[in-house]
């Protein structure tokens, strides 16, 4: 049933969405939004989804980037959500062994911090209980040397021991792109840079959308027997398209991170810890950088670009200069940050960090299912309950039946590891890319970010065997780009650079070296014109500016 997902292909998609009413037509392409498509089409559902920017744009790109086990929330007494986020977890692990990837975390224990030692110990062997955490990562403690000999950048004063579990680190857009691929797979048709303009009724009921191609500027009246809203932080202003909003609302608040180099914060593994006003926060080794994250604060500003402020940036450097011995970060340290919200469900009388990440449905007397809420590593879940209920509206209204939730038992687009172990499998790909003339360094990066998907890289660059002008490093580059383009449907530089690759947060200074090569490339497959490449420039000058903070009297709402 697979089907291109090429920017190339973009009209003829929406052409194809136009030409025949679907069952259910989602608008937003995040992880939720990309999960029900996947869930839905899987079932037989025939799918649609469309999405105002690029997969991933907003809140799914910027996010800690983490698959949570849900320790917070057994702090905050919500069970079910631990059991259920553990169980989650281990599924993605299973499934995208690629971009899901075990990152042990240490919990330093302090005097007077949040957990006492006892609180922590028990803290963590029930989390391990309720989320299922198989044998071999579960929790262990240690006393004061101990912990001293594991992370010697710990402040001493006041250590107690620590404690030792297990989080998942992830690349969040590359984790919706592949499941984006996956509901592809299955029959779905997705494109992005598709706005949902206005909503199109039968009898005050809604039976379509009236989109936009931000590309080329046409319009398609899209059809379907039943429209979800999976919008993120923009859903209750798609609600609004449809009806004034009554009841329960979004509630968003912001979550900064910063990226500085290993060497200036050299943790040999990732922690989370206490911070003076009685948050936590974490820092992460990752790709010879080091990741520090993150705040929690209301946020009533513009939603499309929410960017850090000095302030936002200053918290996070104060909090682990006072956490880490000889470690003097400075605003000068901070390669590149990003900022995004978290689209939560407004609850009286709570602090940020207090309101429920719980997801929820709401259906208004128009018929349009809204999903709102939720945790990246929940995804999977929320789009079975969503996709539950097209399922049993569509059985009562016209006695069809579906098939339930199987989206468990799918290898995740780039899961694959050919029948062998992850670790075997993974070294087979690299050497092949070594094979090539490939720097080992490159077949690696290439793996972590398209894993089973890398040998289709592979074959693009042995078809520009015989072009002697460009060395094998370029021709990676190129065929990287074009599978991008062609499989998983960029449409711009930006797309590419921040997107399919992470190279915006995580290597700012290689996104820059090849950022006038993408630009080539991109206007060579896309037929840009002179205009549009210098809209396309503008917007990598734009996309490089926002890794940057900004002073917080420049920015309303702060």
């Amino acid at each position: 049933m697979s089907q291109t997902f090429s920017a190339l292909k973009r009209s003829e998609i929406l052409e194809a969405m136009q030409a025949e009413k679907q069952d259910v037509l989602i608008i937003g392409g995040g992880i939720t939004g990309v999960g029900t498509a996947w869930d839905a089409s899987r079932r037989g559902l025939k799918t649609a989804l469309v999405e105002m920017n690029d997969f991933a744009w907003g809140t799914s790109s910027r996010s800690t980037k983490l698959v949570h086990g849900g320790l917070r929330y057994l702090k905050q007494g919500e069970v079910k959500l631990v059991m259920e986020v553990g169980r989650e977890r281990a599924l993605l692990h299973r499934n995208a062994p690629h971009i899901v990837i075990p990152a042990p975390m240490l919990l330093p224990v302090y005097k007077g911090g949040t957990y006492g030692y006892l609180a922590s110990s028990v803290g963590l062997y029930v989390y391990d209980l309720l989320a299922g955490v198989k044998r071999k990562e579960r929790r262990k403690m240690f006393n004061r040397e101990k912990t001293m000999e594991i992370e010697p950048l710990f402040k001493t004063e006041g250590l107690k021991g620590s404690g030792y579990y297990y989080e998942y680190r992830t690349d969040d857009a590359r984790l919706t792109m592949e499941i984006a691929k996956c509901a592809n797979r299955n029959g779905a048709k997705l494109v992005n840079y598709a706005k949902a303009e206005q909503f199109l009724y039968d009898n005050g009921k809604v039976v379509g959308v009236r989109v936009t191609d931000q590309l080329t500027g046409e319009s398609y009246d899209l059809y379907a027997k039943k429209i979800v809203n999976a919008a993120g932080p923009w859903v209750d202003k798609v609600r609004e398209k449809d009806h004034a909003i009554v009841g329960k609302r979004m509630l968003l608040t912001k979550g900064v991170h910063l990226v500085v180099d290993y060497s200036k914060l050299p943790i040999r593994q990732a922690a989370y810890f206490d911070v003076p006003d009685g948050r936590m926060i974490f820092v992460i080794p990752r790709d010879g950088k080091t990741y520090i994250g993150t705040t929690d604060t209301f946020y009533k500003d513009a939603i499309e670009e929410p960017r850090t402020t000095d302030a936002d940036r200053d918290y996070l450097i104060d909090a682990v200069n006072a956490a880490f011995r000889n470690v003097k970060l400075k605003a000068s340290d901070v390669e590149s940050m990003w900022s995004g919200l978290r689209p939560l469900i407004h609850e009286d009388g709570k602090k940020p960090s207090e309101v429920s990440r719980k997801d929820e449905i709401f259906v208004a007397e128009s018929g349009l299912i809204t999903i709102a809420g939720g945790k990246l590593t929940g995804f999977r879940k929320m789009a079975e309950k969503v996709v539950d209920l097209v399922a049993k509206q569509l059985g009562a209204e016209e006695g069809t039946s579906y098939p339930p939730c199987s989206t468990d038992q799918e290898v995740i687009s780039g899961g694959e590891t050919g029948g062998v172990s992850y670790e075997e499998y993974k070294e087979r790909i690299i050497r092949e890319g070594e094979g090539l003339g490939l720097a080992r360094e490159t077949a690696a990066y290439l793996y972590s970010r398209y894993g089973s998907n890398t040998p289709v890289i592979y074959n693009k660059i042995r078809e520009w065997e015989k072009e002697a002008a460009l060395d094998v490093e370029q021709k990676a580059l190129i065929a990287e780009v074009h599978y991008c383009i062609e499989h998983e449907m960029a449409a711009s530089a930006v797309d590419f650079i921040v997107r399919r690759t992470g190279l915006m947060f995580f290597n700012v200074k290689r996104a820059r070296e090849i950022s006038e090569s993408v630009l080539h490339i991109m206007v060579d497959r896309l037929a840009w014109d002179e205009a549009e490449t210098e809209r396309q420039r503008e917007r990598l000058n734009k996309a490089f500016e926002t890794v940057r903070a900004v002073p917080a009297k420049s920015y309303p709402g702060q």
